[in-house]
């Protein structure tokens, strides 16, 4: 691969429980290339929550490396994680995270305040983003105002505020209806099919053949990777082979 946004190399990570030794995540390589919308799935246990919070910088790994947009970030202080996460990473959660006194525009400006950003600009870039997602008319609505979808459409205008290069989605139709689920997916495809990389974490199936991609992980590995039925003829980037299967 000659263009991958992602890439990390035997990552691994172990968290202490009293005395025991957990081993979250074991060796994991991956490439994901500029422009791929990959699914990360698995049972409970397996990894994939582990996985996103090392690639959203939430958390550094306790062996391997993680490169992102062409910088290791595995070994950076947690002040210089939080700078790449606000610069390059935007974030979708399952419940999605909104702040309930405060109208859509505000909470897309979330991420644009803490960069710094004049508020005229923030106020300009959180409209663009809000009509990128079909909302511009709900701008000043508040939560409590908007449907289930609608408040996930912030959450990804707000993920979408900072020219991410890289947009983590955590569970995001698990708190939805199965048609507003399927709404949103389409968005998500529409928005990749715009450049935008996507790596989402699910353990629904079908939400996850929405993908280009599909890597399976299980007890901390990554044991498959096939394609989805995402847009396009073949799913970009790829991943290195499981231990002890061919490449």
């Amino acid at each position: 691969m000659t263009d991958a946004l992602v890439k990390t190399e035997d990552l691994a990570k172990d968290y202490l429980l009293g005395s025991e030794t957990v081993h979250a995540l074991r060796g994991v390589s991956v490439e994901i290339a500029r422009g791929d919308f990959v699914a990360v799935t698995g049972p409970s246990g397996s990894g994939k929550s582990t996985f996103m919070n090392l690639l959203g910088c939430l958390d550094t790994p306790t062996a391997g490396r993680y490169i992102l947009d062409g910088s290791d970030v595995s070994r950076l202080t947690a002040d210089d994680l939080a700078a790449v996460r606000n610069r390059k990473v935007g974030f979708v959660f399952q419940n999605f995270n909104l702040l309930p006194r405060t109208p859509a525009i505000e909470n897309v400006e979330l991420p644009l305040r803490y960069a710094g950003m004049p508020r005229s600009q923030r106020h300009a870039r959180a409209r663009e983003v809000l009509a990128a997602v079909g909302l511009e008319a709900r701008a000043h609505h508040h939560p409590s105002q908007l449907s289930g979808g609608q408040q996930q459409r912030v959450a990804i205008a707000r993920a979408l505020a900072n020219h991410p290069v890289l947009v983590l989605a955590d569970e995001p139709t698990g708190a939805l209806d199965t048609q507003t689920s399927e709404d949103i997916m389409r968005l998500l495809q529409r928005l990749n099919a715009e450049g935008i990389t996507i790596i989402l974490v699910t353990h629904e199936p079908d939400v996850a053949m929405h993908a280009r991609r599909i890597l399976r992980f299980r007890d901390g590995r990554l044991v498959d990777a096939v394609p989805g039925a995402g847009i396009g003829a073949k799913p970009r980037g790829g991943a290195a082979a499981p231990a002890g299967e061919a490449p």
